[in-house]
């Protein structure tokens, strides 16, 4: 049973990793952002680090009775790490972390207080932290935490002498020479870095705002275009239904008492459902039909949204409307197959026109990741092409270069 509970917890841990560092896959402007914002905000960590390394150089070879508290510090130094990177990612993800703003300005405290240091070696634990607290906090939050990252180690170099022995040189040990110009960039850097580190982190929160924007447009279209149908279909049919049912209540209850006239108002019925019909046709077969230029765009649109550089080649002549919409099947599936399973840089999209057959191939250079990958959405599509007489074939192009090709073909004939 222990065992188990290992593997659901390595597995968690594994699926966390994952999801929030993915491997492999196109990944869009918005994402690349995003992992390059996170980077760009752990300045903290190498900071930190830089800070120790330097108090350990100044202080030459460790003895025997110092080496377990430079262990002791490089394992709060690197609990610290872990916890500031755990700040940065809840500072991207717009989540809170109150308990690490506390953990991490405790261990800091601890470690300015057991190490041998000075403003530039371990005390630059008080500016990094600030630096990672104040993705979290508010603009008078960033203001204390800076502050604070500022005062707090000076405090301690004043009353260090004498109760915290790795005080007692903390200010100019071993940088007698400029002290007050050493302390001024100290300070500087305390109160800078974070509100430098809250700019990067706003940028990061615009560009998602206006991604989120862009997300809720477009299920506010989609529900718009709903309800316009609806309304649409209801004033198309509203009326029929319910001269229908009406007109049913009436022949049933002249059905004993007047037959004749119960079947003419049967007969009336079966008018009032054909029309009916006929346009609930006409109304879907209006939203069926795709222009397949705008198609053609938006797709292009969405595969270099995703780094895909896209060409497009289309007919002059005119494409009668459900040879329009069967491209547009085509096209769609053919653009899901390469943004799900290829890693494609290029994208060729070309239709055309010629002996009574339209003709459209989607070639692309992610021939590794789609090779081999029938799927249902393919084997739909085969299907869909088939009750007109057209067919899909995919595969390599038949040049050696690497690149892979989707082609569908339809004949012209009947089409309108």
């Amino acid at each position: 049973m222990a065992i188990n509970d290992d593997e659901g917890a390595t597995g968690r841990l594994r699926r966390s990793v994952l999801r929030f560092f993915p491997r492999g896959g196109k990944r869009t402007p918005v994402e690349r952002l995003r992992r390059l914002t996170f980077w760009s905000l752990i300045i903290g960590i190498p900071l930190a680090w830089a800070g120790a390394f330097n108090g350990i150089a100044a202080g030459g070879k460790a003895d025997s009775e110092a080496l377990p508290t430079l262990v002791l510090g490089l394992l709060g130094l690197i609990a610290f790490s872990a916890v500031y990177m755990r700040m940065v990612k809840a500072a991207v993800a717009g989540t809170t972390a109150n308990r690490e703003i506390v953990v991490s300005g405790v261990l800091v405290i601890v470690l300015l207080l057991t190490q041998e240091t000075h403003l530039w070696t371990w005390g630059l634990l008080a500016p990094a932290w600030a630096t990672g607290a104040a993705l979290l906090l508010n603009r008078v939050g960033t203001l204390v935490a800076s502050l604070g990252a500022t005062v707090v180690p000076l405090f301690l170099v004043s009353i260090g002498d004498g109760l915290f022995p790795g005080f007692d040189r903390m200010m100019v040990a071993p940088y007698e020479a400029d002290e007050q110009g050493l302390i001024g960039t100290f300070v500087g850097v305390a109160l800078v870095m974070p509100s430098t580190n809250r700019l990067q982190l706003w940028f990061w929160q615009v560009v998602k705002l206006a991604e989120e924007g862009k997300e809720a447009q477009a299920r506010l279209a989609v529900t718009e275009e709903r309800l316009r149908f609806s309304r649409d279909l209801h004033d198309l049919v509203g009326h029929s239904l319910s001269a229908i049912a009406v007109k049913s209540e009436v022949a049933v209850k002249l059905s004993s008492v007047d037959a004749a006239r119960a079947v003419a108002e049967m007969d009336e019925v079966r008018g009032l459902a054909r029309q009916a019909l006929k346009e609930i046709r006409t109304a879907v077969r209006g939203y069926r039909v795709v222009d397949l230029d705008a198609e053609l765009r938006s797709m292009t649109a969405v595969l270099e949204a995703a780094g895909i550089r896209c060409t497009l080649e289309t007919p002059r002549e005119q494409v009668p409307d459900e040879l329009a919409t069967l491209l547009a099947w085509v096209v769609r599936e053919g653009a899901t197959n390469v943004l799900r399973h290829s890693s494609a840089t290029r994208c060729r999209i070309a239709v055309a026109l010629r002996d009574g057959t339209a003709v459209l191939e989607m070639t692309n250079d992610g021939v590794a990741g789609t090779g081999g990958r029938g799927g249902t959405g393919l084997a739909g599509l085969s299907e869909r092409l088939a009750t007109v007489g057209g067919a899909v074939t995919v595969g390599g192009d038949g040049k050696g270069d690497g690149e892979f090709r989707l082609r569908a073909t339809i004949p012209l004939e009947g089409m309108r």
